[in-house]
């Protein structure tokens, strides 16, 4: 069993990230969890949408 982990600050760029792995793949995938957080600093939103996703080749 394997985990790959993607993080990005858009939710557009984490589907691509994500499609892009799975593409011309053949794997068993066992489950996909998925995150969003936010955070200020500076007085600037920083958005984190992450996914982690369980699998075996």
């Amino acid at each position: 069993m394997k985990v790959k982990l993607f993080d990005e600050s858009h939710e557009l760029d984490l589907e691509k990230s994500v499609n892009k792995f799975l593409s011309g793949k053949n794997i068993d995938i066992f489950d996909i969890k998925y995150q969003t957080s936010i955070s200020v600093s500076g007085g600037e939103q920083i958005y984190c949408f992450s996914a982690m996703i369980i699998y075996d080749e």
